[in-house]
């Protein structure tokens, strides 16, 4: 799984940069450029999400790491098996085709923390699973790369980039420790980090968004079934992600995190790995589906998102419609919207208990308020 480095005209990553057409060149310097700027924004982004993450529902999942076994299945199973069917189904190039194997063999990406936040999903899940996969990839890529490639002759070798693999985790775990030990002894203070990194991850969207695109002209080659497989490739992630969590009876709110998880992945790792096994030639045919994906799951997360708020602005709707009584009531204790927020939180996290436990009765879940003792 490493390419023959022994001569420097043999790899790909040791070639003069005149043998690069100027096209990709460019790109190159807008890549570079983009890096930096998205590593810092990135870092900044992780701190402010670290002050969500509460210490003791973090070594809760260490210690029954259900959530995490289903993302790293989702991961490492669905996702490259996704990729080997979509190419098997739309008979793609082999240049083409190794460049959709490897992007379903890349480990999750940080944005998906971002849209888990913006749903109210599990952030000590997320951020666990996010870390975890990218411990993982360090031996599942390779293995799941030459279980499906091992039919194929490619003529070069494939180089995993452990460097950026290193990075990615040294970037991802720093900035969140700080965050968790912020939000310990600082638990006021953490709240407003939190909010401001919330305004970030927006921008650091708009910025990957605006990036993308004009990488994206730099690698114009790209044809429409490449471009129909990265719009369809996240999306299926999505939706057989939250079904496997579905069925291993997770809670709504871990469904959800998970479903992200899946179908986010890391682009630039995807990238760095293509840069380091192809020529310049092959890169013109390929640069163009990771940028593409990395759009479209921007654009089906933004959809997630707006699906959710939808559906628990509707729910709150229906709530007040159905027992305004109860509401008055509750009304005398509180009536302030964030407590209205973890209400429904809480009755729908009490229908189904993540875990081996099973089904958990939604009156022992509402706490000492004694507002609702059943629900319809």
């Amino acid at each position: 799984m490493r390419a023959n480095c022994s001569s420097s005209s043999a790899c790909p990553a040791n070639r003069s940069e005149e043998e690069l057409p100027v096209g990709l060149e460019a790109h190159g310097n807008l890549e570079l450029v983009f890096t930096v700027v998205s590593a810092v924004m990135m870092g900044l982004l992780m701190f402010s999400l670290g002050c969500s993450v509460e210490i003791r529902n973090l070594w809760l999942h260490i210690r029954r790491p259900w959530g995490i076994a289903v993302g790293l299945l989702c991961q490492f199973g669905l996702m490259p098996l996704l990729a080997y069917l979509l190419v098997i189904s739309f008979s793609l190039k082999p240049v083409q085709a190794i460049a959709v194997l490897i992007m379903g063999c890349c480990p999750g990406g940080t944005i998906s923390n971002i849209f888990t936040f913006w749903v109210d999903g599990d952030m000590d899940l997320s951020i666990s699973m996010t870390a975890c996969s990218t411990v993982a990839a360090l031996g599942m890529m390779p293995l799941c790369l030459y279980l499906y490639t091992s039919s194929w002759n490619l003529e070069q070798n494939l180089t995993i980039p452990y460097q950026n693999i290193g990075i990615t985790l040294v970037c991802l775990t720093i900035p969140v420790a700080f965050g968790v030990c912020v939000n310990y002894r600082w638990p006021k203070q953490s709240k407003v980090i939190l909010k401001i990194g919330a305004i970030l991850g927006g921008v650091l969207i708009v910025v990957v968004a605006v990036a993308g695109v004009v990488l994206a002209k730099g690698t114009s080659n790209s044809d429409i079934t490449l471009l129909t497989i990265s719009f369809i490739f996240p999306l299926i992630g999505h939706v057989t992600g939250f079904l496997l969590a579905l069925l291993t009876h997770q809670s709504w709110q871990r469904c959800r995190t998970i479903s992200l998880e899946t179908g986010a992945q890391n682009i630039q790792m995807c990238v760095t790995m293509l840069q380091l096994s192809f020529t310049a030639k092959d890169l013109v045919q390929m640069l163009s589906f990771p940028l593409a994906y990395g759009l479209f799951q921007l654009l089906d997360g933004f959809l997630i998102v707006a699906a959710y708020k939808m559906y628990k602005t509707r729910l709150k709707s229906k709530d007040r419609r159905k027992s305004p009584g109860r509401a008055q009531v509750c009304h005398k204790k509180s009536t302030s919207p964030k407590e209205t927020s973890a209400f429904l939180e809480v009755n729908e996290e009490a229908a189904v208990t993540p875990g081996p436990s099973g089904p958990v009765e939604l009156h022992t879940a509402l706490g000492p308020t004694g507002c609702l003792s059943s629900r319809a």
